[in-house]
């Protein structure tokens, strides 16, 4: 899961992102409207979480102009404002959710969790193929019920390729979705990872390469 934080508090964007990391999303982090919009026109992202008082470019403008260009990003305002009024003008501009501040962080969680469910219909809760199991809410992993000591790009991995259903998922999406702006596009960090995962996993082996395509959960 990729997610991007547009926040002007730069102690509380990068206490955000830090948090969202350790709950095994990819994070990158704008600090001004010009640079979150710049970003999100750029990159798939999953999540958006958008303050609404920004610098450079107002939240409430790049929410409109990130609708009008099509972005399939879910929107998750923040505003120190909690009037009905502002909760009204968010989600009328496009907006997916709307969460006041202060928060608990425990709740922007769930709220980033449940806009990927509503992104991606038909993905239950809890991912499975045969005896691989992967709870993302927990961040769990087991096969056979043996639980899995996996990295947080390992989890990653294994969670969208379970989610894909079976189709294949190319390397240039899995860095995208699974890994931040840092990772080098040219690197092997994909293939070092499934081979990782690959291991982890044990036999019999379950994720297949597919020529020209990338990998997926064998079936």
């Amino acid at each position: 899961m990729r997610v991007l934080v547009v926040e002007d508090d730069a102690e509380l964007a990068e206490a955000i992102g830090v948090g969202l990391r350790r709950e095994r999303m990819a994070v990158d982090v704008a600090l001004d409207g010009v640079a979150g919009l710049d970003r999100a026109l750029f990159t798939g992202y999953d999540v958006i979480v958008l303050d609404r008082d920004l610098p450079g470019r107002h939240g409430d403008e790049v929410c409109a102009e990130l609708v009008s260009a099509g972005c399939r990003s879910r929107v998750l305002m923040l505003t120190a404002a909690a009037t009905i009024e502002d909760r009204v003008d968010g989600l009328g501009l496009g907006a997916d959710d709307y969460l006041p501040k202060p928060f608990a962080f425990a709740e922007l969680v769930a709220r980033i969790r449940a806009l990927v469910r509503r992104a991606q219909p038909a993905v239950p809760p809890v991912l499975a193929s045969g005896d691989i199991v992967v709870d993302p809410g927990r961040r769990l992993a087991s096969r056979g019920g043996r639980c899995l000591d996996l990295g947080p790009k390992e989890f990653g991995v294994l969670e969208l390729l379970l989610a894909a259903q079976g189709r294949a998922v190319s390397a240039e999406e899995l860095l995208e979705r699974v890994w931040d702006e840092m990772a080098d596009p040219f690197s092997s960090a994909v293939k070092v990872t499934i081979s990782r995962l690959r291991g982890k996993l044990g036999d019999p082996p379950v994720i297949d390469t597919v020529a020209q395509a990338g990998y997926r959960i064998a079936r």
